[in-house]
């Protein structure tokens, strides 16, 4: 089984358009470290993720390694790569920019939401990406239009 690690970001995007289910069954199971649980409790009183079995709440064993990290990072980003590193993850789930390059920087192998939304219509979990970035979009997460349109065309729904 693979071993995955997820942000808050991509978990609060398809929490937002009713597909948090996509991490499930594309992975089984998914971990997140303490720092993201935090930012999602106060991101919604009730925190979505506690009924949500596939997830495995894991803490970071060195948190030394924390220092080591830019400050303009979130903690849960920067545990994000720490609890990656820790339990030699396959793949991390990252929307952040700066997070990416730092993760990318560490040899992790990384994705984000749209790559979640790409890859769960490849395997036909979803028939189209369009609605669902729109609806995106209508939640208040920041899409760029040039990322926007690289998805569409990536998943052939280019008009």
């Amino acid at each position: 089984m693979r071993k995955v690690v997820v942000n808050s970001t991509p978990l609060i995007s398809l929490y937002k358009i009713d597909n948090l289910n996509l991490l499930k069954l594309l992975y089984d199971q998914v971990y997140i470290p303490y720092g993201v649980y935090e930012e999602l409790s106060v991101e919604s009183k009730d925190n979505f993720l506690d009924n949500a079995d596939f997830v495995i709440l894991k803490k970071i064993q060195n948190e030394e390694a924390k220092k080591f990290f830019k400050t303009s990072l979130h903690k849960g980003e920067v545990e994000v790569m720490i609890l990656a590193e820790e339990i030699n993850a396959d793949l991390c789930i990252i929307d952040d920019l700066l997070a990416r390059k730092y993760a990318k920087y560490l040899g992790l192998k990384i994705t984000g939401t749209m790559g979640i939304l790409i890859k769960a219509k490849e395997k036909g979990y979803i028939n189209q990406i369009k609605p669902l970035l729109d609806q995106l979009i209508y939640n208040n997460i920041y899409i760029d239009n040039n990322l926007y349109v690289k998805v569409l065309d990536i998943a052939n729904e280019t008009e």
